[in-house]
Parts: C-alpha cells; structure tokens; sequence
C-alpha cells in the first residue's frame, strides 16, 4: 500500500502547479506528499529535493509535464524510485497519463502495482563521473557546422573511426529519441543492448552499431583543438577536448516506470510514432 509519494512537475508549464495542487487536495486524507521545491515555493509550502525522497520513505514519484521532466526527475535519484508520469508536453514517449486522467490514475495505483525497469548508463570523463543516462549520451560539436573526428572503442575492440557532427550512445529505452531520428534502430527495452549512432557522418560505411548491454564503449576525440560538448538526456552537459576521454557503461541501478498500460511497447511506438 502507498502512504508516501514525491510530486515533481515542469512548474514553469501552464496547469502544472495546478495539478499538483489538485493531487495535494484529492490525496491529502490518503498520503504524505512530498513536493519538490520549485513547485512547492509557488503553492507556498515545504519543498523536498528529489535527490533525499527516497530517505524520507517515499515510495513512487509523480511527474507533471514531459519526457524531460522525467528524465530530469530520474537522473537526481542514485537508485530511482518507481515514476508515474503525467503529459504536459507534446508527444511523451515516457509519460503514459493524460490531464484528465491523473487523479483516477494515480488512485488506482495506490494499492500496488508493476514496475518497469529499464537500464541507466554511467559516464566519465577521464575520472569525473557525470549524472547517469537514461536515454542517451550525445558527444557533439561545441561550435555549430563543425565536424569531430572520433574513435570509438568497444572493451577495447575499436570498432569505428570517424568524421561525423556528433556520436549518440543510447540505451533501448533511448532508441526511440534523437538515436531513431539520427536513424538507428527501434530497439525493445527487454534487449540487453548499447546503440552506438553516428550523427551525419562523412562516411558511406559509417552505421550505427548495437553492442552487448555490459560492454565498457570509450570514444576519444581525434582532432587537437577542437572542443565537443557531452550532453547527457538533455539535462546535463560538459564541454570536453581532445585530451579527455570518455566511458561509457550500465550503471548498477536502473530507471523505474510505473506500468500503467496493459497494451505493451510495440503498441506504444505504433500510436506515438506514426
């Protein structure tokens, strides 16, 4: 049974401080609801940061806006609790719940339910460790129309060398986000699997690659004096140079959705993506 949850939204997106305030009245004789601080400051209550909820007993967090804001939300969390996610935004491929639908939703829920857990993935830059990925790694140009050279290894085995705008490393779950339209593959979460896509490259032979789950990818930049940026699900970026070195691998705690819709990924991509 669930007697704690952890509400983030997107509280600049217009309705979504709205609808916390209607989770916050609809639950208030049911649950202790743990806010965070942005929305909080604008409803005037105590906001709690994402990153301590799971200290505080929180058993499941509520997002209210897009897929970036669940990507945001997951990547404060070291071991992520379960999301249920709430679509402010336009197409949320991560988020499964209408406006109108969350307070039925979410009561639904409260009583138990299934978890989805889709693989992370760990970076470092030489030996600073960045927030984890949930989607995707993106390792591009820092100067527009600029290409990079690369060379991507693969536990040691070097797979590629390349010209290209930029390099995306992307888990099953992020193969249906900037991995598809930089045209890779539509990967199901249930595969153990790293997408390895170059961005535009300058190479006819140049194809994206999908490479074992627990296989350690290094890509090194070719090119001296050129910078490239790290940007990882959209959230958080790094700019790097051609002295650093960049790993990749899957991290030990995995992202964690909320099973709300009985019908399956296959059914997802159909209604999402045509």
């Amino acid at each position: 049974m669930i007697t704690k949850v952890g509400v983030v939204s997107r509280c600049d997106k217009p309705g979504a401080v709205e609808i916390v305030g209607d989770i916050i009245e609809h639950f208030k004789e049911k649950l202790d609801i743990y806010v965070d601080p942005g929305t909080a400051s604008e409803l005037g209550i105590e906001g709690f940061p994402v990153a301590r909820m799971r200290q505080l007993g929180v058993q499941m967090v509520i997002t209210i806006g897009g897929d970036g804001t669940v990507l945001r939300t997951v990547q404060h969390m070291d071991d992520p609790l379960p999301v249920i996610s709430i679509n402010l935004g336009t197409l949320g491929f991560l988020v499964d719940v209408e406006a109108d639908d969350a307070l039925h939703i979410i009561d639904s829920v409260l009583s138990g339910f299934e978890v989805d857990e889709r693989f992370r993935m760990d970076i470092w830059i030489n030996d600073m460790k960045l927030p984890p990925a949930t989607n995707e790694v993106v390792i591009i140009t820092a100067h527009p129309a600029k290409m990079l050279a690369y060379r991507v290894w693969v536990d040691e085995h070097k797979i590629e060398e390349l010209r290209a705008d930029g390099l995306i490393i992307a888990t099953p779950t992020g193969s249906t986000a900037y991995a598809m339209s930089a045209g890779g593959p539509i990967v199901d979460p249930k595969v153990d699997t790293i997408v390895v896509v170059p961005l535009a490259p300058f190479k006819l032979s140049s194809r994206p690659w999908a490479v074992p789950g627990q296989s350690t990818i290094k890509v090194e930049l070719l090119l001296p004096d050129k910078e490239a940026e790290v940007v990882v699900d959209g959230q958080f970026s790094q700019v790097i140079s051609s002295s650093d070195i960049i790993r990749i691998k899957k991290a030990a705690t995995p992202a964690r959705f909320v099973r709300i819709n009985a019908d399956g990924f296959y059914d997802k991509v159909k209604s999402k993506l045509h």
